[in-house]
């Protein structure tokens, strides 16, 4: 007996985008399961960070639908959008930190904007959310610019978390860090998500990412997606596919995988 497949937490059906005449996706589909960890991949100008924000509701497609959480984004009215950006958290590139505020401050903008929760009881869960993502406590009194680069996206993931998202989206989430960053922040991420059961769409261009974390990929190429496992996509003929999957890179990353599978 064949088990069910979870029901999509969103989907993205017949999206067009463009930059004024030059077409990013065409009818492109897209779901992501309720509980997975979904990887955007695909070559320079592929727009996988023009998806992921069209996903967010930072871009406004010019044609298809979203759907998160069963409402389409784009005829939600304003409370309908509000409740929305509450269920869901996002981590930008750069980390997206407010500069004149502390970590502490940043992880409480969140609460502000969505909550009516008392101070005592904000600055209890700041602490917490602080501590989730392996900061020490004393982090939260400093500014973006006295803490190093693993720190403040450490400290972004908090703020993205504060509000106990179901849904988490990473725009290169380990870009500027070293490898050994980069995987302590891959494993941050799946102890995470396998504890507290939100759903990731992350775009990374980091293959020992993949390897370590995805349990799905979405490959855009030709305006639109392939969509597989690492071991599936192997066997795809598609000329980027074979070439970044096949490389050096590619080989050593899946190796890595197959090794902590073992």
């Amino acid at each position: 007996m064949s088990v069910a497949e979870p029901e999509p937490i969103l989907r993205v059906r017949q999206l067009v985008t463009r930059f004024g005449t030059q077409t990013i996706h065409d009818h492109l589909d897209l779901d992501v399961r309720r509980g997975e960890i979904l990887a955007i991949v695909g070559g320079s100008g592929t727009g996988k960070s023009v998806l992921l924000r069209t996903m967010i509701g930072l871009k406004r497609p010019e044609g298809g639908r979203i759907e998160i959480f069963g409402r389409d984004l784009w005829s939600a009215d304003e409370s309908e959008r509000r409740a929305i950006e509450a269920r869901s958290g996002v981590l930008f590139q750069n980390g997206a930190l407010f500069s004149s505020m502390t970590v502490a401050q940043n992880i409480r903008v969140p609460f502000k904007e969505h909550t009516h929760l008392p101070p005592k009881l904000v600055g209890d869960l700041i602490r917490v959310k602080i501590s989730m993502v392996g900061l020490p406590q004393e982090a939260g009194a400093k500014y973006p610019s006295e803490i190093s680069g693993g720190m403040r996206k450490r400290a972004a993931l908090a703020r993205a978390l504060a509000l106990d998202p179901e849904i988490l989206f990473l725009d290169e989430p380990t870009a500027g860090l070293d490898p050994i960053a980069a995987a302590g922040f891959d494993s941050l991420i799946r102890d995470l998500q396998r504890s507290l059961n939100f759903t990731v769409v992350l775009v990374t261009h980091d293959l020992d990412t993949l390897a370590a974390i995805a349990d799905r990929i979405a490959v855009l190429v030709d305006k639109r997606i392939i969509l597989g496992t690492m071991e599936s996509l192997l066997a795809e003929q598609h000329p980027w596919i074979r070439e970044y999957f096949h490389g050096p890179r590619g080989r050593a990353a899946l190796l890595s995988h197959r090794a902590a599978q073992a």
